[in-house]
């Protein structure tokens, strides 16, 4: 830990988490534009950097634009992301009532305190699951990439589970485009050599998310101007009153998102959603009234916990390499791309890279509260800059950040392709997170099946030879067959009653 708390206060990497986080938090900041869009738009930028201070910054936008969005939220009641879609619930009456600096304030210090809480949690956690996770071998790693497939569902939202497999499905046949790992032929490239090395996931990431949003938000009218924010935000301090009345929801929103965000698929919306709901179960009937009309604890409860779960998240990524969401499966394209394989070999194989992620939350929380809190008045005027002049910049920063890294124009027609795709899926009602996450397990689910098949003498009896594989096996067997069973059951109780 010293050693990662040592590579992450070198210049570079202090830069890199400032830098981080400033760009986070306004990217978060402008509605519609999310963690997983600002980590897309970033990646480019991290290419000339070493992996450690790469994460770092990567790092540092995503609970960056978590942290920016809620103010957007309490602002002009316009979520940046759909993680701080609880925060407008009351957030945006206490700026309506003229307390938008209070709601502001409430938000930072219960996004610090999640943020630290999470850090602190994932100091602890990390290590004891790659210690576990060490003994691995090639069926581990199959049946984990598995899992981390299946999780889709979750990603997929409540009646989408088959859509989210189809997905995932599509995301592994792009993936086997190019050069087969263990043989070295190639396939499906037709014969070009634009294909031999297959699709970048810079491309994949920017169309999906970047350019696929853009272009949605304008077909579905979305490109008028915002409401306009409140002007006058009034005063960012709390009294000792309302800090202690908000100690204890904010210390069990931090504790619940934390445990939610480890969970595979989970993600910072669901924390968010459950930890309001938590808060306002356990209010007293005075302050119950209070929630939905103006509740300092219905800001402080959302934003803790969302937090928390944006850091939580990393610990399956770091240690496992699971995704917990569609955000941290872009962060686990950059790390691959960055020559990276995260999960339980980075623990030993990386420990600088390691360290250095955690000991950075820690500094990026500060500067979160130490240098946005300030700026938070400044910041909200971006939130009149009209979309139709955001809109264009976001296309050329994508299209810019995709050709300067290849420099071949075959990749500008793939992206356009790509992005019309995604666009018609995402009009369709598939989500876009499945196809990013199948599309990067892809490989290494095909590469340690095709060892594990060659280890056991092509037999399947892998799957249940060592104890750790056959845990996962099942796990893979209860999490595939409960979306299933919800979705087939949830009609029948609609029609024959409970």
């Amino acid at each position: 830990m010293l050693d990662g708390l040592l590579t992450a206060l070198t210049p570079l990497n202090l830069l890199m988490v400032v830098s981080g986080c400033l760009a986070g938090t306004f990217i978060g900041m402008l509605p519609g534009l999310g963690p997983a869009t600002a980590v897309a738009l970033m990646i480019p930028v991290t290419y000339a950097l070493d992996p450690a201070s790469a994460l770092i910054m990567l790092a540092g936008v995503y609970y960056g634009s978590v942290f920016g969005g809620s103010t957007s939220s309490i602002l002009i009641n316009a979520p940046g992301c759909a993680s701080t879609l609880a925060t407008t619930f009351d957030g945006y009456p206490l700026a309506r009532s003229g307390r938008a600096g209070t709601a502001l304030a409430v938000a930072a210090y219960a996004s610090f305190t999640g943020g630290t809480v999470g850090a602190l949690a994932l100091l602890v956690a990390a290590p004891a699951l790659a210690g576990l996770a060490q003994g691995f071998q090639s069926p581990d790693y199959f049946m984990l990439m598995v899992v981390a497939l299946i999780g889709v569902s979750a990603l997929a939202g409540a009646g989408r589970v088959l859509a989210g497999y189809a997905m995932a499905v599509l995301g592994m046949m792009l993936a086997t485009v190019g050069t087969d790992a263990i043989s070295g032929l190639p396939r499906l490239t037709f014969g070009r050599l634009d294909l031999i090395d297959g699709f970048s996931f810079l491309l994949l990431a920017m169309a999906t998310f970047a350019l696929a949003e853009v272009i949605v938000s304008v077909l579905q009218g979305q490109d008028q101007a915002q409401a306009e924010p409140t002007r006058d935000i009034g005063s960012l301090r709390l009294s000792g009153a309302q800090a202690s009345d908000l100690a204890a929801p904010v210390a069990r929103s931090s504790i619940l998102g934390f445990l939610v965000g480890v969970l595979p698929g989970a993600g910072a919306t669901i924390a968010s959603f459950l930890a309001y709901g938590t808060e306002r179960n356990l209010a007293p009937a005075e302050r119950k009234a209070e929630f939905g009309s103006g509740s300092l604890r219905g800001v402080a409860a959302p934003e803790a916990a969302n937090n928390a779960a944006s850091t939580g998240s990393f610990v399956p990524l770091l240690t496992l390499g699971i995704p917990g969401s569609g955000t941290t499966a872009i962060l686990l394209g950059a790390l691959i791309a960055h020559g990276l394989q995260p999960g339980p070999r980075l623990f030993v194989e990386h420990p600088e890279v390691f360290w250095s992620v955690i000991a950075s939350m820690y500094i990026g929380n500060l500067v979160l509260l130490f240098i946005n809190l300030p700026l938070i008045p400044y910041l909200a005027r971006a939130l009149r800059l009209q979309r139709r002049v955001l809109f264009p910049l976001v296309v050329l920063f994508s299209l810019l950040g995709v050709y300067l890294v290849s420099f071949n124009p075959v990749d500008m027609i793939i992206m356009a392709a790509v992005t019309a795709a995604a666009v018609v899926l995402r009009l369709a009602g598939f989500p876009l997170a499945p196809l990013l996450l199948g599309f990067i397990v892809g490989g290494y689910l095909e590469e340690n099946l095709q060892r594990s098949l060659l280890l056991y003498d092509g037999g399947w009896h892998f799957l249940w030879t060592r104890p750790s594989t056959a845990v996962l096996s099942v796990l893979a067997l209860i999490l595939f067959a409960v979306p299933l069973v919800r979705a087939v059951s949830a009609p029948l109780k609609d029609r024959f009653g409970r």
